[in-house]
């Protein structure tokens, strides 16, 4: 590679903004790093439940692909998790380079706590918690070598890997999930004039020649509420200008995910009504998840919106424009 190669590759990466010393701190990091990766490889899984693999990621994967055993909570969008990370710090990477840097003991505090809670998940066999020390030692050894000013903004991109752990303990939830997709959706289509009324989770017509349908485990809205709150946290990191702002959206996203499922079902109800059970189930059932994401990612930009509203300014507007149309008036 010619001199000029390089200082084009520097200047396009931003490599001469670092000195030596600060290369061979991010070598050293990196070679830590792929230390982590390699321990927790080996090391990562001692239940080895329908894996034949002591990896962590191995297990991780395993649960990725997995959309049966775990009641509906599935967890396929988990690939998309990483890549999400790493575009949010491709989008930080100048205020990365550019924020002072200082070794931070508070670093070294929380390698010390990772590696302790990787231990305690290997002991009593949650691979879970081995893959939770992972994601704050990602965090912990930059904290360590560059100080807080590059930790703060390490937060989010290191925190949302959470989203990649399997929490296979939600599947809890889906039962009572369906319970209240069943009674809302049944409530909300009587108001519409449709003629329904859900046994647990079944939901049968009025008339006896009617439709009824089962809202089963995949319907029971967590595999929409899992989604939802993994894509709500990185709209609101990117769209809200607080703190405050930022979790209120990403809470928001419970609500917000369970009103696009109910919407989902009210649909099948409204179909089964109007074209037969058949057709609702064989034909439209597939495709009505699209209605979920709709509904659920219009209320999610529509909160986002009204969120970032400057009310005094549109009040003092209207209040303008009112004062106008009164003098306006006055004058005729």
């Amino acid at each position: 590679m010619s001199a000029e190669s390089a200082a084009i590759l520097s200047e396009r990466w931003r490599l001469a903004t670092l000195d030596r010393a600060q290369v061979i701190q991010l070598g050293f990091m990196s070679t830590i790093i792929g230390l982590l990766y390699v321990l927790f490889h080996l090391l990562g899984n001692t239940v080895e439940h329908n894996v034949a693999s002591r990896s962590a990621f191995a297990w991780m994967l395993s649960r990725w692909n997995d959309s049966i055993s775990y009641g509906g909570a599935d967890y396929s969008h988990g690939p998309l998790i990483p890549l999400v990370s790493l575009s949010v710090l491709w989008v930080k990477r100048r205020e990365l380079i550019a924020a002072p840097k200082s070794v931070c003991q508070w670093g070294l505090a929380v390698i010390v706590l990772a590696l302790l809670v990787h231990w305690l998940g290997a002991k009593i066999q949650q691979t879970r918690l081995s893959l939770a020390a992972l994601v704050m030692l990602l965090w912990g050894v930059p904290l360590y070598f560059y100080g807080w000013r590059v930790g703060k903004m390490l937060i989010f991109p290191c925190a949302y890997l959470i989203f990649c752990i399997p929490l296979t303990f939600l599947d809890t939830l889906s039962f009572p999930l369906r319970i209240f997709a069943t009674s809302f959706s049944t409530h909300m289509a009587n108001i519409l004039g449709i003629g329904v009324y859900s046994s647990g989770s079944r939901i049968l017509s009025d008339t006896s020649a009617g439709f009824q349908f089962d809202v089963a485990d995949p319907c029971s809205g967590l595999r929409s509420l899992l989604a939802m709150t993994a894509l709500t946290a990185v709209y609101a990191f990117f769209t809200q200008k607080t703190q405050v702002k930022k979790w209120l959206l990403f809470l928001a996203s419970i609500p917000l995910a369970l009103a696009g499922n109910c919407a989902r079902i009210l649909s099948i109800i409204i179909v089964s009504a109007a074209f037969g059970e058949k057709a609702a189930l064989k034909i439209y059932h597939d495709y009505s998840g699209y209605i979920m994401f709709v509904v659920a990612v219009s209320l999610m930009v529509g909160v986002s919106v009204l969120m970032n509203m400057e009310y005094r300014q549109q009040f003092r507007r209207i209040r303008t424009w009112l004062l106008t149309r009164e003098g306006a008036a006055e004058g005729r």
